[in-house]
């Protein structure tokens, strides 16, 4: 059995007001680096990861750094959990976007699994996208335990996909940044316990 340690970055500029950060690659703010040193030391004190994964965006890599250099691992990035690309929408505040695209904006919130995003990605795109990660990750470690550092969107995507959910279950996840879910993965079954 994989244990995965689902970690969201840290804290950075655009949650509030809510931004579609997407690939803006945008660095941690002071808060979110204080919080991935404290999320780092809560793993560290609890188990012994093989690997951290993280997203190529720099507030996954330094939120995963944190990780592999508090328990002596080394991280490595791992491109099918980068972020959702927004497209047209990446840095546009929600407001500015609902103004712009009522309908769109709206169909996103009520329906998500049926958005594709102005020259950007869809769900279904960034589905596949994390289940082939998840894919290489575990047949790469069977029966060990491995840090994965994502995004508030790619990390919904891999537990819908690791519980069997539909795209359209998207908004019944959630994740605060450096938020942490302990799941266990088995060749036929996944569980998330915290």
């Amino acid at each position: 059995m994989t244990k995965i340690l689902l970690v969201r970055h840290g804290h950075v500029e655009g949650i509030k007001p809510e931004r579609f950060r997407g690939r803006q690659d945008i660095p941690l703010s002071a808060l979110g680096l204080l919080e991935a040193r404290a999320v780092a030391h809560h793993i560290a004190a609890f188990w012994q990861p093989a690997l951290v994964y993280t997203s190529p965006l720099q507030r996954c890599v330094r939120t995963g750094h944190e990780i592999a250099a508090l328990c002596r691992v080394a991280a490595e990035v791992l491109e099918e959990i980068n972020d959702l690309d927004y497209g047209e929408w990446q840095w546009q505040t929600h407001e500015e976007v609902r103004g712009r695209c009522p309908e769109q904006f709206e169909l996103w919130h009520e329906a998500p699994q049926r958005m594709r995003f102005p020259q950007g990605e869809s769900l279904q795109d960034l589905g596949a996208r994390v289940a082939d990660g998840l894919r290489l990750l575990l047949q790469r470690h069977p029966d060990e335990t491995v840090v994965v550092v994502g995004h508030d969107s790619s990390n919904r995507a891999l537990l819908l996909h690791l519980l069997g959910l539909p795209l359209s279950a998207y908004w019944a996840l959630a994740q605060d940044p450096c938020g942490l879910s302990e799941i266990d993965v088995s060749p036929r079954s996944a569980k998330v316990l915290r």
